[in-house]
């Protein structure tokens, strides 16, 4: 089971590389993390861990993922 995480904003960019996306900024750990899916299937695009001002890539499992795609589903 995922250790919960605190969804902070999903926001959803019209023009993101000419496709919509969605950015899922949440909390997890006591770290800040932004993943962006694509709009139409909510593949990940990318995943960043967010620290002390830069951004990082993260690694984050499967199961994670997996919760956040079906909270930005729910959400849309």
């Amino acid at each position: 089971m995922v250790e919960q995480y605190q969804m902070k904003e999903i926001i959803i960019d019209h023009h993101f590389i000419g496709e919509e996306s969605i950015t899922a900024d949440f909390t997890y750990n006591k770290q800040d993390y932004s993943v962006t899916f694509h709009k139409s299937d909510l593949e990940v695009l990318n995943m960043w861990v967010l620290k002390e001002g830069t951004s990082l890539p993260a690694n984050l499992s499967d199961e994670l993922i997996h919760a956040l795609r079906e909270e930005v589903q729910q959400r849309m």
